[in-house]
């Protein structure tokens, strides 16, 4: 819980965080933000009544492309929270082939040990480095055995004589010289021989009716104990990549696996969020008719099947058991063929706050292409300036293309802020192809004419069909 009261986010303060990246869709901001600090309030509030505070789930209902998925996903990186995205479609009930609707909190459980792992790895990671550098240097001057001597210590640096000198003494020296052009990289490019561990664990998974897949996670940690541990590799490579792979073993070895596994169940338990997309798939549209095709046979069962998880029980994975009451659970659809009423009763109980998002009009386009931190005309506008060639977009050409991607939306299928990226690789298709070649410095400016002038067949043909992603 330390990650939720280091951050201490108000929901106005969590919104203006999600504007940075997301164009729009106020209320679902608002929705996200509210759930978010209710979990700092129920963590904060008496204990006698903090485990009967349960999260209200979300249920988000819009079209593909308008932030759904994101909203979620940056949620999770500001609270520093388990999360995990799963599609709705993927599961099938408890009888038929694939993966039970469990195994996406068996993956949350594997997604916050790794966090909590690299956290800790951080704490340890300047003692480790201490420790790497002596097992550089070993391994470059390979230490002598000090001989018994009389001296209480090395001559001082103005009275070295190397005639003199032992031979531990002499080595000690040249470790130190040694040890200052590590640090200062000068040894980098060197070649050395490492002793690492073996990384490659066997790999097995098993699908099928609900607790073999457990049992084939089981199948795999227990092959994997059989070489964890005692099988080592040597390997030549140059000291800076060495360096990388030593610092991650030392740390490995310097943390707490116990202490880290209890710390990832109970912030999954506490602050773990599943973000559950194409919920609407597993609705059944046709359910008021009593006809049921093949291909819908699992849906209702799905659905069973996720109540529980969504409701509160206890899931058991291979660190140990986990408990759902208090997970944030975000489902997500389209909801184009079918309505949310037409989820089970029960699961629809479950996801008490309902967001329907906008679709994307031509001002949220300008705004999509200029305003977030990550905006696709930043983007390109790196990966050119890696090359040495710096463009500029006019207001007029960013206009121009958010007026076509709406066009082309409307006209074909709606796809959302997605189609910008279809807009802009045919806009600047021929630059990037001409690009160190032919242009390999300078300014370019992108307006209006150009963006006329590469996308005039894209504007003007009514078969758009082969620019869908």
């Amino acid at each position: 819980m330390k990650q939720i009261e280091d951050k201490n986010l108000t929901p106005r303060q969590i919104v203006e965080a999600l504007d940075k990246y997301i164009v729009g869709q106020k209320e679902a901001k608002r929705s996200v933000a509210i759930s978010l600090r209710n979990r700092w309030r129920r963590l904060n509030s008496d204990e006698e009544i903090r485990e009967e505070i349960i999260p209200n789930n979300i249920l988000m209902i819009g079209p593909t492309g308008v932030g759904k998925t994101e909203i979620a996903r940056r949620l999770a990186k500001l609270a520093h929270a388990p999360f995990i995205k799963v599609e709705a479609s993927k599961f099938t009930e408890v009888g038929y082939v694939g993966r039970d609707v469990e195994s996406m909190i068996r993956d949350l459980v594997d997604i916050s040990v790794n966090m909590v792992k690299q956290e800790m790895q951080e704490r340890v990671k300047e003692k480790a480095v201490k420790i790497v550098e002596e097992r550089i240097l070993d391994t470059l001057i390979p230490p002598v055995r000090k001989k018994q001597t009389t001296s209480s210590g090395f001559q001082a640096e103005d009275e070295f004589d190397p005639g003199n000198a032992s031979d531990a003494e002499l080595n000690e020296r040249t470790r130190e010289r040694f040890r200052e052009k590590l640090k200062n990289g000068e040894l980098d490019d060197r070649k050395i021989e490492i002793e690492v561990s073996a990384k490659k664990k066997p790999m097995m998974q098993v699908f099928g009716p609900q607790g073999v897949e457990e049992m084939g996670i089981n199948l795999q940690d227990m092959l994997g104990n059989l070489t964890r541990g005692g099988k080592k590799v040597k390997r030549t490579l140059p000291i800076k990549e060495a360096r990388e792979l030593l610092l991650e073993e030392e740390s490995e070895k310097l943390i707490d696996h116990e202490a880290a596994i209890q710390e990832a169940l109970d912030r999954v338990q506490n602050q773990g969020i599943v973000f559950i997309d194409e919920i609407d798939k597993v609705a059944d549209s046709g359910s008021g008719s009593g006809m049921k095709s093949g291909a819908d046979v699992s849906r209702q069962g799905v659905q069973r099947d996720l109540l529980p998880i969504v409701e509160g029980s206890t899931v058991s994975t291979r660190n140990g058991l986990v408990k759902t009451d208090h997970i944030l659970f975000i489902g997500s659809g389209a909801f184009h063929f079918s309505k949310p009423s037409d989820l089970i009763p029960e699961l629809q109980g479950r996801f008490p706050i309902r967001v329907e998002l906008d679709s994307l009009t031509e001002d949220d386009f300008i705004d999509i292409l200029t305003k977030p931190k990550n905006a696709l005309t930043k983007q390109y506008q790196a990966m050119l300036a890696s090359e040495g060639v710096n463009i500029e977009f006019t207001e007029d050409a960013i206009r121009e293309i958010a007026k076509i991607a709406a066009q082309v939306n409307d006209q074909v299928e709606n796809i959302g802020a997605r189609r910008l990226h279809t807009i802009l690789s045919s806009l600047l298709e021929e630059l990037l192809y001409a690009v160190p070649d032919d242009i390999s410095s300078g300014e370019i400016t992108i307006d209006k004419e150009y963006v006329d002038k590469q996308l005039q067949d894209l504007a003007t043909d009514k078969d758009l069909s082969h620019y869908i992603l």
